[in-house]
């Protein structure tokens, strides 16, 4: 219920602010859409196609044993099942298939999170990128400042992961530090404990991290890259051209308010928002229907795309291994 209810929040804030931005002609983006062709969603699918497999790199490099394509497909699975069932589902998934593969649960789930870590770093870094795209036209002072405090955070991470992989000091610190925080909102927490639990961390992941943190970044970097490619086709698809919206403010635009993409559903709803505004402020409100839609068609690609395969991914793997179930969170094998 809850991934419901967040969802609706996103939506509700996106059409609040669309309202600001003008009246959409709803026809025209039915009128829009009706330019597409089969070739069109093809091309759209293969972008796709080439995002996803650039989002699985880094779980295969940061978990020893686990190949490509399985570090696609259980991306795939967590992600449907984190969509429309509450936490802890995506772990429960992911340990099952981990389990099912022989691949150590333990070094999954520490993979997992270097994953999130670094995908949390590239996504604070993208406005930083963004910058560097939109340079030539000029930019704002506060695009500046506030790509500025994204990059320090996506820097921040970078440099605790690398300390962390060069010894149990600094994670012991940190771990204690992070529990004394969380003390001061949970009562019951030990910073030692949380301290322990991060040295083991670093204990499993140091040489994955250090062999593998360039490659991840480098595919993340590249797979969001890949996402604004797919915006700037769904745009030229539906007519909005070069001489409109030039690639330059398509990606650029795309890349400075990434961040928004942590809200629920990649940021479905305030993203978009925030794109239509600043592309009609440059194209004109003429252009917003065809923006919206382009817009909609980007997210039924990258949202309904990737649900539908991790749908068709826990379907697959759960006829491949009948006998594992989910019990109160532990998983088992059931007796034949």
């Amino acid at each position: 219920m809850r991934p419901l209810v967040v969802a609706a929040v996103s939506l509700v804030v996106g059409a609040l602010v669309v309202r600001f931005v003008g009246t959409v002609d709803w026809s025209q983006v039915v009128s829009a859409w009706q330019r597409l062709s089969p070739v069109t969603g093809a091309v759209l699918l293969v972008g796709l196609l080439v995002r996803q497999v650039l989002n699985a790199v880094p779980l295969s490099r940061f978990v020893p044993g686990l190949s490509l394509p399985r570090s696609l497909q259980n991306d795939a699975a967590a992600n449907v099942t984190g969509t429309v069932a509450p936490p802890p589902a995506d772990v429960v998934v992911r340990v099952a298939m981990f389990r099912s593969w022989e691949v150590n649960p333990v070094d999954g789930m520490a993979g997992v999170t270097l994953n999130m870590l670094v995908f949390y770093a590239v996504r604070f870094l993208a406005p930083a990128l963004g910058l560097l795209v939109l340079a030539y036209r000029g930019v704002e002072s506060a695009q500046i400042v506030s790509a500025g405090l994204s990059a320090l955070v996506a820097v921040a991470i970078i440099v605790a992961l690398v300390l962390v992989a060069r010894g149990d000091a600094f994670a012991a610190w940190l771990g204690r530090a992070a529990g004394r925080v969380a003390r001061r909102v949970r009562d019951g927490v030990d910073p030692e404990s949380w301290s322990g639990a991060v040295v083991d961390f670093r204990g499993r992941m140091a040489e994955t991290l250090r062999t593998g943190l360039a490659p991840a970044m480098a595919a993340l970097v590249a797979m969001v890259v890949t996402d604004s490619l797919i915006l700037l086709m769904a745009l030229r698809f539906v007519g909005v051209g070069p001489e409109v919206l030039a690639w330059t403010e398509v990606v650029g635009g795309f890349l400075l308010v990434y961040p928004l993409t942590l809200m629920p559903l990649f940021g479905l709803g305030v993203l978009d928002a925030a794109l239509v505004a600043a592309w009609t402020a440059s194209a004109g409100t003429a252009w917003e229907a065809e923006i919206v839609a382009a817009l909609v068609l980007w997210r039924s690609v990258t949202i309904l795309g990737p649900l539908s395969a991790g749908a068709i991914t826990i379907a697959v793997w759960q006829r491949r291994n009948p006998g594992w179930d989910s019990r109160e969170g532990e998983l088992t094998r059931s007796a034949a």
